[in-house]
């Protein structure tokens, strides 16, 4: 069985990027939809909404590690240059079960 690597780095920050940025936005589209209806609004709280952010990206990291498969016993497969000159990734492959034997 192949195992694929990690997601590459900028994608891993943008989806934490868009968690930190997440209470800001709910927080921002309330004060709007608060403000229409005519209710008054205190002044943005920037450091609860700094605090949510870094909560969201901490239990991401959290779920991360719990969630993330297990690769210590397979062997990295390095990624090679075909003569065309692309480049193949590389990858993990799990190594195969030794065949039951049979009972003597």
């Amino acid at each position: 069985m192949i195992t694929f690597m990690e997601p590459p780095l900028p994608e891993v920050i943008a989806w934490r990027s868009v968690l930190l940025a997440l209470p800001f936005a709910v927080w921002f589209i309330w004060q709007a939809w608060a403000r229409r209806t005519g209710r008054e609004m205190g002044s943005t709280p920037f450091a609860w909404l700094v605090a949510a952010g870094a909560v969201l990206v901490g239990l991401s990291l959290f779920a991360q590690v719990i969630f993330h498969s297990d690769n210590r016993h397979d062997r990295y497969v390095p990624g090679e240059v075909n003569a065309s000159g692309a480049v193949t990734k590389g990858y993990f492959e799990r190594p195969t079960q030794p065949a039951a034997s049979a009972p003597k």
